[in-house]
């Protein structure tokens, strides 16, 4: 399906996040939602024909990693986290890596996404196994140690059974006494270590939530009971200690021991201790929320603990219209009551056949859908209005960007909103007074754009406008542990399906989120169902990853109101889980955006933090 807006012969579309419903079931084919400044209906048949071929199990590390010293993968200098997926098996029945550490560091290992036994040792430059993780079946392996300066080896070998795995790694430095440890983006172990005056943990996310992996902070293995600790936990009204672990002060969870040794923590599903265990996340009871791997991965379930949203912010959703049944109604996750329809805009007029859905009721159910009222899915913001007006079709009553944008703006300055516009599209040429708006209102109102779907080196129109503007941001599209296929993949990683689609990135790229998720589908029958679900396939593209951003903004933007919208694109810029290349680069922006770490910044710097 292609909806589109003309004006002044600009052109900008978006293709359906999965066109044909019944074709996807008999194909398994991928297609691309989000935005293309074209559609060729071409590239259906190379589309079938090349997802047909793509392996359901992952694709190897090229060299595959050899099973003695001498051939081991060398992963060069260890200075950050980073998580590598492979398999081990029968045929193949130990992968070994190297690494070397330039300083005395605290060392982290999780070993997640087993479906037989594996177990993982820590050997020595010489080759003599220092740590060793053997649980039984299918439960997770890790590692939590300190390590010297000097050159080390990971093995991951078989006990029994054929599985892909996902290996995380980190090792950062101890400098002046603090032991800083990092967590990647799936479940991990951290563990109390004597020596230290203060332990800083970071859980950073975790896309195994929902399969029943925690990332968990274990005192008990140190017999630390919390009868003989100090808890000073966060909470929005205050609580907790501010604290700048190099990316900006954050409100940290804190623990006190009876040594005077304190550890701080973000990011912690779970706090075990000798005595008893205590929860960080808040589980909503809808029932497809423990297949949102999306919101488990950005860190929302420990987020929603300060924050679920507010009115103090609006939310605009430009886009192809919510789609209706044959009474007029909208999906029902889609809080009809808290959506603001403007005139008779709100209504998606797609066409095309049965098969063919809403998109914009799948992008404004990612950010907002109903949550915790025992049924469907969970949205990010529980409580923000959201206001929804159609851009995309070109039919009668569609605004275009520039007006959709004025009369968004000016609801939210007649209410003393903040303003979060998604725009889950691109192409077409340049809109002069629709950039005159967002350079007009870089403290009241910030533009999540789809970075687009076309696997190049360059980020499409109007996202592109990242580079320019500070209330811009472009969002790029990651993998969670599966693709659309089935195969394994690793978290974050940016999205491609070479000759299919694939996430674009390039110079203005500013963040990464999830896609091929959960959303609300609506089509012509009027049937109410849920992409992501049974045989269908996740709502997919940077269409999906957009509003995932939009929803962690309208989060952090709840947390503190007084923050402008150039403040916020910094927060989620400082704060997103760094990958590819260190820092800042140009295929994954800033990294993955990570909601609770955004949060606790604006709390911090709501109580007078820099």
């Amino acid at each position: 399906m292609l909806a589109s807006s003309r004006r002044n012969n600009e052109y900008f579309s978006v293709a359906s996040a999965n066109e044909s419903l019944e074709k996807l079931r008999s194909t398994s084919k991928v297609l691309e939602s989000g935005i293309l400044p074209e559609f060729d209906d071409s590239l259906l048949n190379s589309r079938t024909s090349y997802s047909s071929s793509i392996s359901n199990s992952v694709t190897p590390l090229a060299p595959d990693p050899g099973s003695t010293l001498g051939t081991a993968y060398n992963l060069g200098t260890l200075n950050r986290p980073f998580t590598l997926t492979d398999f081990v098996g029968n045929k193949n029945v130990s992968d070994i890596y190297r690494f070397n550490l330039a300083s005395t560091s605290s060392f982290n290992l999780s070993l997640n996404g087993l479906t037989a036994d594996v177990n993982v040792e820590l050997l020595n430059g010489s080759g003599t196994r220092i740590r060793f993780s053997n649980a039984s079946g299918t439960t997770s392996e890790w590692i939590d140690s300190i390590l010297n300066t000097g050159t080390y080896y990971v093995k991951v070998f078989q006990h029994s059974g054929n599985t892909n795995y996902r290996l995380s790694l980190s090792a950062t430095p101890i400098v002046n006494g603090v032991r800083t440890v990092l967590g990647n983006l799936g479940a991990d172990t951290f563990t109390w270590q004597s020596g230290f005056n203060r332990t800083v943990i970071s859980g950073n996310g975790n896309v195994d939530f929902g399969s029943g992996g925690l990332d968990t902070l274990n005192l008990a293995l140190a017999n630390i009971s919390s009868t003989t600790t100090r808890l000073n936990l966060a909470n929005a009204n205050g609580g907790g200690v501010l604290y700048n672990p190099g990316n900006g002060v954050r409100v940290f969870d804190a623990i006190a021991l009876n040594n005077n040794n304190q550890i701080l923590f973000e990011g912690i599903d779970r706090i075990r201790f000798a005595d008893r265990t205590i929860n960080r996340f808040v589980r909503p009871n809808d029932p497809l929320f423990n297949q949102q791997w999306n919101l488990h991965m950005m860190g929302v379930h420990n987020a929603w603990y300060f924050t679920k949203g507010s009115t103090n912010v609006l939310i605009g959703v430009q886009d192809t219209g919510l789609g209706v049944n044959n009474n007029g109604n909208v999906h029902p996750e889609l809080r009809a009551g808290n959506t603001i329809r403007f005139d008779n805009n709100y209504r998606d007029e797609f066409t095309g056949g049965d098969y063919y859905t809403s998109h914009g009721s799948a992008v404004q159910g990612i950010i907002a859908a109903r949550s915790n009222n025992g049924m469907g899915m969970s949205g990010i913001n529980w409580n923000s209005p959201v206001f929804n007006i159609d851009v995309l079709g070109g039919n009668h009553a569609d605004y275009n960007l520039a007006d959709a944008t004025k009369v968004m703006i000016n609801q939210a300055n007649s209410q003393g909103r903040k303003l979060i516009v998604n725009m889950s599209l691109g192409g077409g040429g340049r809109d002069f007074a629709f950039e005159q708006l967002i350079a007009n209102n870089q403290s009241n109102a910030l533009f999540v754009i789809s970075s687009g779907n076309s696997d190049i080196n360059s980020i499409s129109y109007p996202a592109n406008l990242a580079s320019i503007y500070s209330n811009v941001i472009a969002v790029g599209a990651s993998w969670g542990t599966r693709n659309a296929n089935n195969g394994a993949t690793t978290p974050g990683d940016r999205i491609s399906y070479p000759e299919i689609w694939g996430s674009q990135y390039g110079t203005g790229l500013t963040l990464m989120g999830p896609s091929e998720v959960i959303a609300p589908y609506a089509n012509l029958n009027g049937q109410f169902r849920y992409w992501g679900t049974g045989s269908t396939p996740g709502f997919n593209g940077t269409s999906a990853s957009a509003p995932n951003v939009a929803g962690v903004a309208s989060l952090v933007w709840s947390a503190n109101r007084n923050l402008s919208a150039t403040r916020i694109k910094q927060i989620l810029s400082q704060t997103a889980f760094d990958l590819g290349a260190r820092g800042y680069d140009t295929v994954h922006g800033h990294g993955f955006v990570n909601a609770d770490a955004a949060v606790r910044r604006a709390m911090a710097i709501g109580r007078g933090a820099a």
